[in-house]
């Protein structure tokens, strides 16, 4: 297959590595979104399988929609999330958690567990490489299996908090697309969710100049807006959004 040009994606930024303070803090503030969690897991769970890779596990936020799976192996860079994460679900022998970046030339040797789904939940974009990252996660899946992304859109709401988090960039459809198919990864969806939390990142990165997420704005966001937003996504996907959904396959043969 022909390389293409990657003319829409952002040039990734020079940022530094987020405090590892700061990323545990994040994690465990989010834990307060369980809907959110939710809302993501019923757009996700009809493309996953029953061998499930979790690139970024974080503390486990994602892992506990997926427990009920034959295997969920969780990789994180972040050693006390994956303390945490162990924590979490000790006694689970279908989980497991290990610290492993998937840029690390020893990541492809995970393809012996036959992964048929990868979920990549808001993650990419924390990843210089993102395109050695696809290429990646495409060689540890079996043919035909998928990879279910969740990245931030739209370069114009970068803020503070994308810096803070040690995020390199923010996304396009068409970015995104033509990213996924220079390393061989067919596009099977890719539509923007999360409407109203569109204007509340820019009110937060243009506006407000915060530098953390607010708990008090997540349980908000939570239970207020995601029963709404969820339902009307599900029936029209919106014209913008803070994120970009995207499940891509790899070939079958």
């Amino acid at each position: 297959m022909a390389k293409l040009t990657l003319q829409s994606r952002p040039v990734a930024r020079r940022v530094d590595l987020p405090d590892s303070e700061y990323t545990v803090r994040d994690q465990r503030r989010m834990q307060a979104a369980s809907r959110y969690f939710q809302w993501q897991y019923e757009l996700a769970a009809p493309h996953i399988g029953r061998r499930v890779l979790e690139v970024g596990c974080g503390v486990g936020n994602v892992t506990t929609l997926l427990e009920g799976l034959d295997l969920v192996v969780g990789i994180d860079m972040e050693p006390e999330c994956i303390r945490e994460r162990t924590r979490r679900f000790s006694g689970r022998a279908n989980i497991f958690s290990e610290r492993l970046d998937v840029l690390d030339p020893e990541f492809p040797a995970l393809g012996k567990y036959g992964f048929d789904s990868i979920v990549c939940f808001n993650v990419l974009e924390h990843i210089s490489d993102d395109r050695k990252a696809l290429e990646h996660m495409h060689s540890v899946l079996q043919p035909g299996g998928r990879l279910i992304l969740i990245i931030p859109a739209f370069e114009s709401l970068y803020g503070p908090i994308d810096s803070n988090l040690g995020h390199f960039r923010r996304y396009s459809k068409g970015g995104i697309s033509e990213l996924a198919e220079s390393v061989g990864l067919g596009v099977a969806a890719a539509h923007y969710m999360n409407f109203v939390g569109f204007f509340g990142w820019w009110l937060n990165a243009r506006i407000l100049r915060k530098t953390e997420q607010s708990e008090h704005q997540i349980r908000i966001f939570d239970s207020w807006v995601v029963p709404v937003s969820s339902r009307l996504e599900g029936l029209v996907h919106p014209p913008c959004g803070q994120s970009i959904f995207a499940v891509l396959r790899k070939c079958q043969t």
